[in-house]
């Protein structure tokens, strides 16, 4: 009775909760529906200009490294890379608003703030035109972007006014960049992202796409691959053993010179050498394969650089692949890193650029046929496991569409080379084969994701780009899905690798629509 006539004297306060619930209701509402509910993609054309009509090449980057002088900075008492005030670490809150305002690494385990820069970040980009049509491709190096940020990069450019058919975009995932998912900001709390950087790294992929263009100009290509044996280079720490080794490159130069204007390359590794304890922003390895290949490297065991801008796309990294636990050995042909960190991250790019500019150099062959080709398509993924509530409630990757994700797949041809995109961290079984079926997998029977995507590819060169306009995790064949026990290959707990995917039928919806797309740009492509 008391509390019932103290509402009635305070009205305000009896409607407040139920104004909150409303408010509460309608937000989580408008992250469901997403940014963008009404987009799509579903295009595909070829250029009608002739095979041996000139290819134009542009080239840009822009730095995305984050001003480590404009966030807090912090003391590690115990050396352990994560903040944590309990144990001594201590912060000195420039701004004033008794806050600790970081720069929170993405990959690993949340709370690990950056100390440092050990090399700067980039968007870098290059843009292809024949004819008429023209596609820029962008790699970010960022841990990943959800689909969201990508659309809304190309609703910020006018296409028709710039001559721009599409935008592809794929992120390196470097373990070392900040935060851009939502999910390693200290403790999983959303009030710690940094929406800031997010607003940094689009409007700066924006100048690079548009200086790309604006840099235009005519250029052939000669293109190269080779097959990267996985001693010194990569480790496979989930059985079935099963690499991408395909290390393929093109370059582009001016005509009748030797001059580059951009090189690209394209392999799959996790960038994470420097290890789960490193405190500085970092593009890894990629820094060191990049900068190799554009200015070469000293002796001993040296060479010569190519010049032009190298851009790295990122390829088959799930299953997973990643450097840690192997030994790397150093160019000058002593030296072996058998611990993470600078030493073994320097070692691998190093090796990676060698390999890179002889593949080019001695291996490559002139690029004829100029044609641009293009399917891109708009698809929606079920989503189930860890991250179906973060979805659902639009925490991260907002858009829930009756239990999927909305995301997207492109095949983009150049001539005789053919690259696939893929929207997150696919296993190289699914690309190149390998699929198992071991006992005690909660979906046994026979692999769904067959058969595997490189080999329906029809390009002399065949490129896959992982977590490209988007990243929905790992994407495992389901088969290989293991949650329950007993558990696979005699393992005593479930493996790494579910708790960060889309679900089981990620892959097969995945792999399913990746044919369908290639089909239909084999379709349209004449020889």
């Amino acid at each position: 009775m008391r509390l019932l006539r103290f509402l009635r004297r305070h009205p305000i306060l009896a409607i407040t909760p139920l104004v909150l619930a409303i408010a509460a209701a309608v937000t989580v509402r408008i992250r469901m529906q997403g940014p963008y509910r009404d987009y799509r993609v579903d295009t595909s054309w070829v250029s009608q200009a002739g095979p041996e009509d000139p290819l134009w090449i542009g080239a840009a980057k822009r730095d995305i490294t984050p001003n480590l002088a404009a966030y807090d900075a912090w003391t590690d008492a115990d050396g352990n890379s994560e903040f944590e005030p309990k144990k001594g670490d201590t912060y000195e809150d420039k701004n004033g608003n008794k806050d600790f305002d970081f720069v929170w690494l993405g990959g690993f385990s949340p709370n690990r703030p950056a100390q440092g820069v050990n090399d700067p970040l980039w968007a870098r980009a290059i843009a292809l035109r024949h004819g008429e049509r023209t596609v820029v491709m962008v790699a970010i190096d960022s841990v990943g972007l959800t689909h969201e940020r990508f659309i809304k990069i190309r609703k910020s450019i006018d296409h028709a006014q710039h001559g721009i058919d599409h935008l592809l975009f794929s992120t390196t995932h470097t373990h070392n960049s900040p935060d851009t998912m939502g999910i390693w900001s200290h403790g999983y709390l959303p009030f710690r992202f940094d929406h800031d950087y997010i607003e940094l790294v689009l409007d700066r992929c924006r100048q690079a796409i548009l200086e790309a263009v604006a840099n235009l100009e005519r250029a052939e290509a000669r293109y190269a691959s080779t097959l990267i044996e996985p001693t010194g280079f990569v480790r496979d720490s989930r059985k079935p053993k099963v690499y991408d080794q395909l290390l393929g490159a093109i370059q582009f130069t001016r005509p009748g010179t030797e001059e580059t204007i951009a090189t690209l390359v394209n392999w799959g590794n996790h960038p994470e050498a420097m290890g789960s304890k490193n405190p500085l922003v970092s593009s890894d390895f990629v820094h060191y394969w990049r900068d190799g290949v554009e200015n070469g490297l000293p002796e001993p065991n040296g060479c010569a650089g190519l010049g032009g801008l190298c851009v790295f796309f990122q390829g088959s990294i799930g299953g997973l692949m990643t450097p840690l636990g192997i030994d790397v050995p150093d160019r000058d042909g002593v030296t072996v890193h058998t611990e993470d960190g600078v030493g073994k991250t320097r070692a691998l790019g190093e090796n990676l650029a060698l390999r890179t500019v002889d593949l080019l150099r001695h291996q490559s062959q002139p690029l004829s046929d100029h044609r641009l080709g293009l399917v891109a398509k708009t698809v929606f993924v079920p989503i189930a496991g860890t991250f179906k509530y973060p979805i659902m409630l639009g925490i991260i990757h907002p858009g829930w569409y009756d239990g999927k994700a909305k995301t997207e797949i492109n095949a983009l041809r150049l001539g005789p080379i053919e690259i696939l995109t893929i929207p997150g961290e696919i296993y190289p079984e699914i690309v190149d084969g390998g699929i198992e079926s071991p006992e005690g997998g909660d979906y046994p029977g026979e692999p769904v994701e067959v058969p595997p995507l490189r080999p329906q590819m029809q390009g002399r060169l065949n490129l896959v780009f992982g977590m490209a306009n988007d990243e929905i995790g790992y994407i495992l064949p389901k088969t290989q899905w293991d949650t329950k026990a007993p558990y696979t290959y005699g393992r005593d707990s479930a493996p790494y690798g579910e708790i960060n995917s889309g679900g089981p039928e990620a892959g097969p919806v995945i792999h399913r629509e990746c044919l369908q797309v290639l089909e239909k740009l084999h379709a349209l492509w004449k020889p």
